[in-house]
């Protein structure tokens, strides 16, 4: 997107879009038209890299908490192993929680 000067003519505004994979140049005008239309294209980028960079806050902010629940569980898989085994628990070929035999 911008400005262009062609040979004597003034400067024109025009847009670049995708059509199928390739980019077309679309001309939009010169004048007060064209500087219009650029600050509305220039306003509507700006809204899209807010909405960007909320996205992204929002993205840090959900993987942050999701980092604090996982060092949660984790604590809280320590304390109930460390209670299960002096309860006298054991876990039976690595899997389930068996209490162990008394032996006499």
């Amino acid at each position: 997107m911008g400005w262009e000067y062609r040979g004597p003519y003034g400067p024109y505004y025009t847009r670049s879009r995708r059509v199928g994979g390739r980019v077309v140049r679309e001309y939009i005008g010169g004048g007060e038209l064209g500087a219009d239309i650029a600050l509305l294209d220039a306003e509507e980028r700006a809204a899209r890299a807010e909405k960007r960079a909320a996205d992204r806050k929002r993205e840090q902010q959900i993987r942050d908490a999701e980092d604090l629940l996982n060092e949660f569980c984790n604590c809280v898989e320590v304390v109930a192993r460390a209670t299960l085994y002096l309860s006298g628990y054991h876990r039976h070929h690595q899997g389930e929680w068996r209490r162990r035999r008394e032996r006499e």
